[in-house]
């Protein structure tokens, strides 16, 4: 079976488990508490934040310590546009993950925030130009993923932030399908904030990390006993932060070898797939993207019908092939996917979309067994349709 679901999760790591064990079992002491199991915990915690520090190249007090992508990029959105003197402007751009969109949403429905919307270009590109002037003397936060995990696109974040700063404003970027192919860091990328997913790099789901520029203010949105610096309260899962430590490590250890190697599967599966494929359209921009990554809409030609996404999915799945149609928070749902509508797509187009994401371990030699199965599995749904 080919697992081609990369962008949804990835499996735990032996290394990651085998680190995380001594947490769940003698170490299990709360960080918090004062005495020596408590201080074996805090110095379990403290390690574990350090080693975040070094592989982004930031301060340990910088990171916080978080339940996931999602919670980092509400705590973020959120807490930075609340937190902010200046004003109440918000911009962000039309292909963001929903849990950016959603706290944009939060934020002018209950806090009377305004929030400009962003157009991308054919590619999922927001350009700096554009950026430039949506910008107000009121914008207090700009929020851009580093890469969208639908198609694949990689902003240019360090000149949309520099844009950014130029008003006096500060920057999100959402790096969870960043962070195990590309260099990340607040000044790697210039940005003020940043937040990742530890289930994407091979830890467990449910544990992330927030990035957050020393002194720069930041309202809570979890209260209670002050933990993380008060910037999230509540008892910290010190295994969860151990998991998310030791597989960043792992995969910065590896990865310009990985994403060399899956640049070109993710080359030879794209050109296989668009020449095998009657009508297959690439999403997404064919240069600024993520290594392991190759997208596709299959729309209907003037010979052959278009087909449905899902469908395809399922026949794939009889070929031994695992993929999705797209985000993974989404799935189920039958509204066209944002992304794909933001970029042009019409909406009969964006449901026939097939995501592939893969990682390093997909060879040369498995590129024309999975060309084989999308081209199979489109045909077929084409003849029963």
């Amino acid at each position: 079976m080919f697992y081609l679901d990369r962008a949804a999760t990835t499996p735990v790591r032996r290394e990651v488990l085998e680190a995380m064990w001594p947490w769940l079992t003698g170490g299990f002491g709360n960080p918090s508490s004062s005495h020596g199991i408590g201080d074996q915990a805090a110095r379990g915690l403290a390690d574990a934040r350090a080693r975040v520090a070094a592989v982004l190249g930031c301060r340990p007090a910088e990171v916080v310590f978080t339940a996931g992508g999602t919670e980092g990029a509400n705590t973020a959105v959120k807490g930075l546009a609340l937190a902010a003197p200046r004003g109440r402007h918000v911009v962000t751009s039309a292909i963001e993950h929903e849990a950016v969109l959603a706290s944009c949403d939060h934020l002018a429905r209950f806090h009377d925030v305004t929030v400009t919307v962003l157009p991308v270009d054919r590619d999922g590109l927001v350009t700096p130009a554009v950026l430039a002037a949506a910008l107000r003397p009121d914008t207090t936060l700009v929020s851009i993923a580093h890469a969208d995990n639908e198609i694949g696109t990689v902003q240019d974040v360090p000149a949309l932030a520099a844009v950014t700063h130029a008003v006096g404003a500060r920057f999100h970027t959402d790096a969870v399908q960043s962070a195990p192919w590309l260099p990340i860091g607040l000044d790697r990328l210039g940005v003020d904030a940043l937040t990742f997913s530890g289930h994407k790099l091979g830890a467990p789901k449910g544990t992330g990390v927030l990035v957050l520029r020393a002194g720069v203010p930041m309202e809570p949105l979890v209260h209670g006993g002050g933990q993380e610096r008060g910037r999230r309260s509540g008892t910290e899962d010190v295994a969860g932060a151990v998991a998310v430590a030791t597989a960043l490590m792992l995969s910065d250890a590896a990865r310009e070898t990985a994403a060399r190697t899956a640049s070109a599967t993710r080359d030879a599966v794209i050109a296989g797939v668009l020449a095998r494929v009657p009508g297959a359209v690439l999403t997404g921009s064919p240069s600024a993207r993520l290594p392991g990554h190759a997208s596709f809409c299959f729309p209907a030609t003037a010979e052959l019908p278009g087909v449905n996404g899902e469908t395809v999915l399922l026949e794939l799945e009889q070929r031994d092939v695992v993929s999705s149609s797209g985000s993974a928070c989404a799935a189920g749902s039958t509204e066209a996917s944002h992304v794909l509508t933001a970029l042009g797509l019409s909406e009969g187009v964006a449901r026939s979309a097939v995501r592939l994401t893969f990682d390093a371990g997909l060879t040369e030699a498995d590129v024309p067994l999975v060309v084989d199965a999308v081209a199979s599995a489109v045909g077929s749904v084409r003849v029963l349709g």
